[in-house]
């Protein structure tokens, strides 16, 4: 049974992305590229990339159980490689997982993968949690 789950609003719906897996700890979101995802030179420009990488990035770190809420997070910093080649019309997929953090700072790591499992793009991130999810935190 494939789970439905919210679709994107803002720059998401902008950019066309779909959560497809979320989990504690993990995010995968997928996005079909069309001609407006490309550079000058045919590939996907390197921002829509990092965009991938962020958002499954933040995901993995902010999953909750229904019925209670996903908690709320911020990019503190972004790293990016850019070392495959896909075209328009391949879907790829951002695969991140959590690898630590703690009450206040999660970390991530993500790869992006063509449908032929090939490397992309990878990175890692770091997010500090937002909100009143964490007591005494002064968001």
């Amino acid at each position: 049974m494939q789970e439905t789950f919210e679709a994107p609003v803002g720059f998401g719906r902008l950019v066309g992305y779909r959560l497809v897996a979320w989990r504690a700890g993990y995010a995968e979101v997928a996005l079909t590229l069309k001609p407006e995802h490309l550079n000058r030179t045919g590939v996907p420009h390197g921002g829509v990339l990092t965009t991938l990488i962020d958002t499954a990035c933040g995901y993995a770190g902010v999953h909750a159980e229904p019925p209670a809420k996903p908690r709320r997070a911020m990019t503190l910093s972004l790293s990016a490689q850019f070392v495959g080649r896909a075209r328009a019309g391949a879907t790829l997929r951002a695969i991140a997982r959590q690898t630590g953090g703690g009450r206040r700072i999660f970390f991530t790591i993500c790869e992006v993968l063509d449908e032929a499992g090939n490397l992309i793009a990878q990175g890692e991130a770091t997010f500090r949690y937002r909100g009143a999810a964490v007591e005494g935190d002064p968001d």
